[in-house]
């Protein structure tokens, strides 16, 4: 009888092929996982499997409240979960706040807000460049400088 195949635990064919099929295979596994867990698990949050290994498998939400509520949960939920078959050796859950993709957009903007500054920050910047002897810092300071509002 052949021993049951663990896909989430490197084999010598991944030497051959590199760790990045290896990488891409979890990924493609935790995803199958995802898409399992998301109904049996509080909701209306949008759970994420990020990592299954040694019976500890890792979900991320984007909800404080849901993720402590299947934090003082984790028995009933892992005795739940474990009766899927690719979860049957789950033994522990472990909980992350994930931040919401829309911030991705919001964390730009004040970038670029906050490369814009005033003429007379401006101003102030070119006469310290033309006082500093080292020309990358003097370069740097300059180029600090033409970024006008």
């Amino acid at each position: 009888m052949s021993e049951p195949k663990n896909v989430f635990q490197p084999t010598r064919q991944h030497i051959k092929t590199g760790n990045l099929s290896f990488l891409t295979k979890q990924v493609t596994e935790w995803q199958k996982l995802t898409k399992l867990i998301q109904p049996l698990l509080p909701q209306p949050e949008v759970w994420q499997v990020v990592c299954y290994q040694y019976g500890i498998l890792t979900i991320t939400g984007e909800n404080q409240a849901m993720i402590s509520q299947l934090g003082y949960l984790q028995k009933q939920y892992i005795s739940q979960l474990s009766q899927i078959n690719e979860l049957r050796d789950l033994q522990k859950l472990q909980l992350r706040l994930r931040t919401p993709n829309n911030n991705i957009g919001k964390n730009q903007q004040s970038n670029k807000t906050a490369k814009s500054i005033e003429p007379a920050t401006s101003e102030m910047l070119q006469n310290a460049a033309s006082f500093v002897t080292d020309p990358k810092l003097s370069q740097a300071l300059l180029r600090l400088a033409s970024n006008k509002k």
